[in-house]
């Protein structure tokens, strides 16, 4: 198995573009619908990477040559958020989170993204960054680990429940022909 290594994402050493499009990943559905243009919104989601650059819940997965194989996005309780200026289609992707994400609790660790790079798909990866993700809270105490998953991505889902979580909650939201859902997920440490 591959050793994975996690920086906080750095502007000035990770490679923007790549990143950009790992977060775009995560959520394509939604950018295509606001930007009907996947370069366009890779393009936009690297100019806001600038602005919220070192925050340590933004992380990057590197392989052993140091290539960035991944994103991690994580948030607790805790986790105080710097505010910057977005684009406007950047807000109404948060707004749209807002009603289908998980709600973080007091003692939670939340996965908000995981992305793993296209070609390295199906190799165990995302398991493993899961599993470290995991790990990582029993350590620092929390009491479980929240994620959320698409209805629309019965992989993932499937994933998430084979390493133990529990669908804890189901939200969906609907506009005009717009429809998002997603599966809340726990894991109980």
């Amino acid at each position: 198995m591959i050793n994975l290594r996690y920086e906080t994402f750095d502007c000035n050493i990770h490679d923007v573009s790549k990143v950009a499009k790992l977060v775009y990943d995560v959520d394509f559905r939604t950018f295509d619908m606001l930007f009907k243009d996947e370069s366009k919104a890779v393009e936009t989601i690297a100019r806001d990477l600038y602005k919220r650059d070192k925050d340590d819940y933004f992380k990057v997965v590197l392989d052993d040559y140091g290539e960035i194989i991944g994103i991690l996005i994580i948030y607790t309780s805790k986790t105080s958020h710097n505010l910057y200026l977005k684009s406007p289609r950047l807000v109404i992707v948060d707004i749209l989170d807002h009603f289908v994400l998980c709600d973080i609790e007091k003692e939670d660790f939340y996965i908000a993204e995981i992305a793993i790079d296209e070609s390295l798909r199906g190799q165990g990866i995302g398991r493993k960054v899961l599993l470290d993700s995991i790990d990582y809270a029993k350590r620092k105490g929390y009491e479980r680990v929240i994620l959320d998953a698409d209805f629309r991505n019965s992989g993932a889902k499937a994933l998430y429940e084979n390493l133990g979580f529990k669908v804890f909650n189901k939200k969906r939201l609907k506009i005009g022909k717009f429809e998002r859902g997603m599966y809340n997920l726990e894991f109980k440490l």
